[in-house]
C-alpha cells in the first residue's frame, strides 16, 4: 500500500507543478485560460440551474472557492491514477496526464472570445508535468538498475533520497510557478488609476444612518468592500483601458465607439440605487445599496438612434459573456446608466471596472452587465444570452422584499427592551410602510429610517420587549403603490425569489 501511494504521489506532484506552469503561463497571456479555471468555468456552463441555486445558497460567496477546489481534487484523483500507471508503463501514466491538459486545451478554445493562445497554458501544464513525471520515475528505477520498460515488472520501492530530493525540487518549484502566476495575475487585473469627473446631476446627501441606533442593522450605504459579487468569472479580466472600446451597434441609425476617454466628458448623473441579485433567496444577502456615476443609457442610445425592430440590448463583455435586456424597460428608467463610479471611487475590477450597466428596477442578470465593451440593439429572437438561452426570465423587475437583520436567525439574545431591525426594498417604487409579526400575533407597523428615493432601500425597527423563551418573528413591507409583499413562496429561478422572511429567536 505505501508502494502504490508513493507512486500516485508521483502523479499528483507531477500535475501540481504542471498546473502551477499552466497558471504561471495564463498569467502573462489571459487569466482565464489557466486549466483548472478552465475546466471550472466549463463546469459552472453545463450545471443546472437548481444546481448552481442549491451552490450558492449553501456556499454563499464561497462557491467559487469550492467550485475550483472540486475540479483540482478531480484533476488530482487522476493525477494519482497517472502516478500508478506509470509504475508499471510510463506511457500509460504520461497518456492520463496529456488527456487532461488536452480536455483543458479543448475547453479553453471553446470558451466565448478564445484565441489560440488560450491554449498556450495547457502545452505547458503538460509539458511540464509529464517532464516532472518522467523525471521521478526515472530516479525511482534508477536504484534497482532497470532498465525502461522492459523492467517495469522488476519494480519495487523508488529510491528515497533521490526522489526525496526531485520531491523537494518539485514541490519548490510548483510553490515558485504557482506565486508568480498570481503577482502577476494581481499587477494585471488591478484598475488603473483614474479621475473621476463631476457629475453634472450630483446626488444629494445621504441622510442619517440608523446603524448608530440599530446596531447590526445594514448600513445606508454598503461599503465596496463588502458588496455582494455574484456571477460566473473565476478570474478577473484583464482590462487595458488604452484599448477598451465600447461599441454600439445593430439596430442603430449610427453605429458608435467610445473609449474610456470619451466617456469621461460626457453629462454624468450621480444616483443612489439598490441592486439586487436573481439568485438572491427570501433574506438573502444579494442586495446592497451604492451611490452609483454614470452615462444616463438614454444618452447612449440616443445618440446612436435606436430603430423599430430593437426590443433587446444585447449586451458583451471584455470576455464574451453576454446579458440580454428588456429595452423597453431599459428605456423606461431615466436614471439606468453605463456606469463608471462607485460610491465615489472608479468602479473596482470586481465590481466591473472600467464600465457597467446599472438599471433601477431590474435583477442584475438582465441589467448589470460588468465589464462592458458593446451593446447590440437586436431582438430576442435573433440572439440569447448566456441567462436567457438557460431557461431565466427576459422580463424580471425586482419583486418587493424585505429583511431582518437584527436580532439573527437562530440566535440568542438578552431579554428586556430591545429592536427588531433591517431593510426593505421595491426598487422604483420605493417602500411606504414595514410591519412585523411576532409569534403569529397582529402585524405591528415599524419605525422607517429616512427616505433616500424609489430605487434606494429603507432602513426599518421595532421597539421590542424580548420576554425569555423561543419566539417567530416575520417582516413584510408594502410599496408606496400600495401594493403588499406576498406570502406565496417562490424559488429564484426563473424571475425571482418571493415569500416572507420568517425566523426563530431564542432569548434567554
Amino acid at each position: 500500500m505505501t508502494r502504490r501511494l508513493i507512486w500516485a504521489g508521483f502523479g499528483i506532484l507531477a500535475t501540481l507543478v504542471g498546473m502551477a506552469a499552466g497558471h504561471l503561463v495564463a498569467a502573462s497571456t489571459n487569466p482565464a485560460a489557466s486549466p483548472v479555471l478552465t475546466v471550472g468555468s466549463t463546469v459552472i456552463d453545463l450545471t443546472p440551474t437548481p444546481m448552481k441555486e442549491w451552490a450558492i445558497r449553501t456556499f454563499g460567496d464561497d462557491d467559487k472557492a469550492v467550485l475550483v477546489g472540486s475540479v483540482m481534487l478531480g484533476a488530482l484523483v487522476l493525477a494519482g491514477v497517472a502516478g500508478l500507471l506509470a509504475r508499471r508503463r510510463f506511457l500509460l501514466g504520461a497518456g492520463v496526464l496529456v488527456v487532461l491538459v488536452a480536455s483543458a486545451a479543448v475547453m479553453a478554445l471553446l470558451r466565448p472570445g478564445a484565441t489560440a493562445l488560450d491554449v498556450l497554458p495547457a502545452i505547458a501544464a503538460g509539458v511540464v508535468g509529464v517532464t516532472a513525471l518522467s523525471w521521478l520515475v526515472r530516479l525511482a528505477r534508477r536504484e534497482h538498475g532497470d532498465r525502461g520498460e522492459q523492467a517495469d515488472r522488476a519494480v519495487t520501492a523508488p529510491s528515497r533520497r533521490g526522489v526525496l530530493l526531485a520531491a523537494g525540487a518539485l514541490t519548490a518549484a510548483a510553490a515558485a510557478l504557482a506565486g508568480a502566476g498570481q503577482w502577476i495575475t494581481a499587477r494585471r487585473t488591478t484598475p488603473a488609476a483614474v479621475s473621476l469627473p463631476q457629475p453634472a446631476d450630483p446626488a444629494p446627501a445621504l441622510p442619517g444612518d440608523l446603524r448608530g441606533k440599530i446596531p447590526g442593522i445594514s448600513r445606508l450605504q454598503t461599503p465596496t468592500s463588502s458588496f455582494y459579487r455574484v456571477d460566473t468569472r473565476l478570474t478577473l479580466p484583464i482590462v487595458d483601458l488604452d484599448d477598451w472600446r465600447l461599441t454600439i451597434d445593430g439596430d442603430v441609425e449610427s453605429e458608435l465607439t467610445f473609449t474610456y476617454e470619451d466617456l469621461l466628458k460626457l453629462p454624468m448623473i450621480e444616483r443612489d440605487i439598490t441592486l439586487t441579485c436573481v439568485s438572491n433567496d427570501v433574506g438573502g444577502p444579494y442586495v446592497g445599496g451604492a451611490r452609483w456615476l454614470g452615462v444616463p443609457l438614454s444618452d447612449l442610445l440616443d445618440r446612436a438612434k435606436v430603430g423599430s425592430r430593437a426590443d433587446q440590448i444585447f449586451s458583451t463583455d471584455v470576455d464574451g459573456m453576454t446579458i440580454s435586456t428588456p429595452l423597453e424597460m431599459a428605456m423606461a428608467e431615466k436614471d439606468a446608466m453605463l456606469a463608471i463610479g462607485m460610491n465615489g471611487d472608479p468602479l473596482p475590477q470586481e465590481h466591473g471596472f472600467p464600465a457597467r450597466m446599472v438599471i433601477p428596477g431590474l435583477y442584475g442578470f438582465i441589467s448589470a452587465t460588468k465589464w462592458i465593451t458593446r451593446m447590440t440593439l437586436t431582438t430576442y429572437d435573433e440572439k440569447k444570452a448566456y441567462w436567457t438561452g438557460r431557461g431565466w426570465a427576459t422580463d424580471a423587475p425586482i419583486k418587493i422584499a424585505s429583511r431582518i437583520d437584527t436580532p439573527q436567525s437562530f440566535s440568542t439574545i438578552e431579554g428586556g427592551d430591545t429592536f427588531i431591525g433591517g431593510v426593505a426594498w421595491a426598487q422604483t417604487r420605493g417602500i411606504g410602510q414595514v410591519e412585523v409579526q411576532v409569534d403569529g400575533g397582529a402585524w405591528q407597523e415599524a419605525e422607517l429610517g429616512p427616505e433616500v428615493g424609489v430605487d434606494y432601500w429603507r432602513q426599518w425597527y421595532l421597539p421590542w420587549t424580548a420576554e425569555p423563551g423561543d419566539h417567530d418573528l416575520s417582516v413584510r413591507a408594502t410599496d408606496l403603490d400600495g401594493e403588499v409583499q406576498t406570502d406565496a413562496k417562490a424559488a429564484p429561478f426563473p424571475n425571482g425569489s418571493s415569500g416572507r422572511q420568517r425566523i426563530i429567536v431564542t432569548v434567554g
